[in-house]
């Protein structure tokens, strides 16, 4: 198979991330007979030092002209960077939103594994994170809270906030089929995470996916409130398979998700469209205070890597292989810094990327 991958490295630690990303695929079209086909693209502040805004249309173009797009980092420093001294719209992650709207990216995965090599890290207690777990939260990404009519305004003296929380079916059927798609590919179980006990918005979300679930008669569907799985992510983390649910409760309990691993340094994602194609990225930042020294953890993007073989190209075998690496490296011992233990060897970006593209 010829996959066409448009890369975007970023800033900060992105394109030391994004090579050894790279390095992995590549190691993967020579065992089982691919052709890689990479074209890198900027983004970000890399972009505005260029160009002076952080996505041109001709960026755009060469990704839309991809088979997926694989991604490292974007933003710096907010504090002493001259990026955030400029308007809103031309800051780094004014990128990131424009490349979303204009690949219509509306479903957006974030998979939390601990694996047993790490269970130490999980913050946890033991008889939990001995138990592991391997969840993936499905967010809806482009329609509820965030994307709804907003204004600021003042009445009688007093200043009043509205924001929009609206959603239609058809936004809903979408998000629900991707899960279920997905569920099917995993251990076949959809635990849909709504308010509906007093949100119109949720009842309608509901009142959908239990119509798509008819579709799915070898995915079993669960409905939870999303205060009780915020409680149960800390509770009882291994009863999830995919976490289904709107914009901003994904926003949360994604993160909340990311933390209990012990690293977010682990932790790859993938924004999907309509179509196979995909955005992948690991769901940490850009580091610039160790961009250049590497010193970087460059296995969340390698593990993204591996969510675009699977999902963009169905070639599950090769995703399995990588993350196979992924476990036999941690196996034996290898640590970057960031998940260093005593008694592990401790190496660096390039020699985890290297050590990685070995096992597959």
């Amino acid at each position: 198979m010829k996959c066409r991958i448009t890369c975007i490295p970023g800033d900060g630690i992105g394109p030391e991330i994004v090579a050894q990303a790279k390095k992995v695929l590549e190691r993967v079209a020579e065992k089982y007979g691919h052709q890689m086909e990479f074209q890198d693209i900027l983004m970000g502040g890399a972009s505005i030092d260029v160009y002076g805004e952080p996505l041109t249309q001709e960026a755009i173009d060469k990704a839309k002209g991809a088979d997926a797009v694989l991604m490292g980092s974007i933003g710096g420093d907010a504090a002493t960077s001259p990026w955030y001294r400029l308007p809103p719209n031309l800051r780094p992650e004014a990128g990131l939103l424009r490349i979303r709207k204009e690949l219509g990216l509306f479903a957006n995965l974030r998979p939390a594994v601990l694996y047993e090599e790490l269970a130490a890290a999980c913050p946890l207690k033991e008889e939990i994170s001995r138990a592991g777990f391997d969840l993936l939260i499905m967010r809806e990404l482009t329609g509820g809270l965030y994307f709804g009519e907003r204004k600021t305004v003042v009445e009688n003296g007093v200043r009043k906030a509205l924001d929009t929380l609206t959603y239609d079916e058809n936004e809903i059927r979408r998000i629900a089929v991707k899960a279920f798609d997905i569920a099917g590919k995993r251990r076949g179980k959809v635990t849909s995470v709504d308010k509906a006990n007093v949100l119109d918005s949720s009842r309608l979300w509901r009142a959908v996916v239990e119509e798509v679930a008819k579709d799915y008669p070898g995915v079993k569907l669960e409905h939870m409130l999303v205060d009780n799985c915020a409680m149960q992510l800390v509770k009882n983390p291994a009863q999830f398979d995919v976490i289904l649910t709107e914009n901003m409760f994904g926003d949360i309990l994604s993160d909340e998700a990311s933390m209990v691993t012990g690293s977010i340094g682990m932790l790859a994602s993938a924004s999907l469209n309509d179509t196979k194609f995909g955005l992948y990225e690991p769901s940490h930042g850009s580091a610039p205070d160790i961009a250049g020294q590497d010193i970087a953890n460059p296995i969340a993007t390698v593990l993204s890597a591996a969510m675009m073989l699977r999902y963009s190209f169905d070639l599950d075998r090769e995703a399995d292989a990588v993350e196979a690496a992924v476990r036999q490296v941690l196996r034996e011992g290898y640590r970057t810094g960031d998940i260093m233990s005593p008694g592990c060897q401790k190496v660096g970006c390039s020699r985890m990327g290297a050590l990685l593209a070995e096992r597959i």
